[in-house]
């Protein structure tokens, strides 16, 4: 019998994505191009038995269905993305201006989510995905899936803005024998 396997789905590019801003909680669509590149997502997983879940936000959802699963995806609120608070819709470079030192990863997050709240998310996701023995995919965002995968091999949340995740990518965590590993990581289909 195969270890379970968790398949991350970040969703597709969003304008905002492609810009550079942080997309927290504001619902954006996927551009034609991340649309096609969900449709490329579902065709790489096409087959597999797999139990499905997706962040509540659109581009998560989209993706999903885009890919073909969503018929049997269970919504989980806690596959949202990060809170960014007073950051949502802004660049780095653009809150730089202000706070020169400013990072997501370093920084407090006025009005948002800690790293912490984060990473308790994600850990909450673990147990529920790994209450079973099935593999799993999970449709969500760059920053949580890098959380959750630095959760998933022990590590501190932190070690998250390490795992760069592009948009419309595949990353897949696993184990090797008992210890739990990142088997795969940032697969673009396309």
């Amino acid at each position: 019998m195969q270890p379970q396997q968790i398949f991350l789905v970040r969703h597709g590019e969003t304008e905002w994505s492609r810009s550079g801003r942080h997309t927290g909680r504001t619902d954006v669509p996927l551009t034609a191009e991340g649309g096609a590149s969900a449709t490329a997502i579902g065709r790489a997983l096409r087959g597999r038995a797999l139990d499905v879940w997706t962040s509540p936000l659109e581009r998560a959802r989209e993706t999903c269905r885009l890919a073909g699963f969503a018929e049997t995806a269970t919504v989980d609120a806690d596959l949202r993305e990060w809170d960014y608070g007073a950051y949502e819709g802004r660049t780095t470079l653009d809150i730089r201006k202000d706070s020169p030192d400013w990072s997501v990863w370093l920084s407090p997050i006025i009005g948002g989510e800690s790293l912490d709240e984060v990473a308790e998310r994600a850990r909450r996701v673990i147990e529920r995905v790994t209450s079973t023995e099935r593999d799993a995919v999970l449709f969500s965002h760059a920053h949580f899936l890098r959380i959750l995968a630095a959760c998933w091999i022990g590590q501190p949340p932190i070690t998250g803005r390490y795992l760069g995740l592009d948009t419309a990518s595949i990353s897949v965590l696993g184990y090797e024998r008992v210890t739990r590993v990142i088997r795969g990581w940032n697969w673009t289909p396309r």
